[in-house]
């Protein structure tokens, strides 16, 4: 990628009650330090997905956008072209505006992968995926890539999925590492956590929080409390927005 043109651009985030995010604030300091004095990244809250329909028609300088809770899946309906990892995942949080109108990506499959691989040990080979939205899948994605066997978490049990109240000692000590992918303990509700027996959590685990904020999750503190080894989302989320600072660019 050659060297960036300081022309106008504008950037942002496509979420729900995004005040807090991430994105805003790494970008709009990754503009400063390039000298991108023309760029500008804003947050778009969205109450309804269906508003995004306006927005683009009212914003048609937009260069692209990332995509948040909750609408990595509803978003894509409203796209023009799918990149092929994010159509097989069904999830998109990368928007590329093109001269074929709008693009979507999944990023989250490189920042997950590239910040949980240096974790990973040889007794990792199975999974609790908690979660069933959009960045879930994209975690489902690396684990067939990597070759992790997983089950998905959520209130309710389905095929291939089991429910919170089916997790049994045995299935913990099995499945040795646990993603969370729920917005459970996300500031401002940091005491909240995802219904799992902690109790059979040890040292064998390795437990993954893609949230950020705060540093340390209820989720995670209680499993280090047992020795489990830890790492939130901050990493993840730099590693994705700077593959979809690559996608905009190229």
């Amino acid at each position: 990628m050659g060297e960036i043109e300081n022309k106008k651009a504008r950037f942002g985030l496509l979420g729900r009650n995004i005040s807090y995010s991430f994105s805003r604030g790494y970008f709009t300091q990754k503009f400063s330090d390039l000298d991108l004095n023309n760029h500008t990244y804003e947050n778009f809250d969205l109450q309804d997905i269906k508003e995004f329909a306006s927005l683009i028609k009212e914003n048609k300088d937009i260069t692209g956008f990332n995509v948040t809770i909750p609408y990595k899946q509803d978003v894509m309906s409203y796209l023009d072209s799918l990149d092929p990892k994010a159509e097989k995942i069904g999830a998109v949080n990368t928007i590329k505006t093109t001269k074929d109108g709008l693009r979507g990506y999944n990023t989250d499959i490189h920042g997950f992968q590239k910040s949980i691989e240096p974790f990973l040990r040889k007794r990792h080979k199975k999974a609790l995926i908690l979660g069933t939205g959009g960045a879930s899948k994209a975690v489902a994605f690396v684990f067939n890539e990597l070759g992790i066997a997983y089950k998905f978490v959520s209130r309710t049990a389905k095929e291939h999925q089991f429910s919170y109240e089916q997790l049994t000692k045995e299935i913990i000590e099995d499945y040795t590492v646990i993603v969370n992918c729920s917005p459970l303990g996300t500031h401002p509700n940091i005491k909240d956590k995802p219904a799992i027996p902690y109790k059979h959590l040890s040292k064998e685990h390795l437990l993954f929080d893609l949230i950020y904020n705060p540093e340390k999750t209820a989720f995670l503190q209680e499993g280090e409390k047992l020795g489990a080894a830890i790492c939130n989302g901050s990493k993840m989320l730099e590693l994705q927005a700077e593959k979809s600072w690559e996608i905009w660019n190229s």
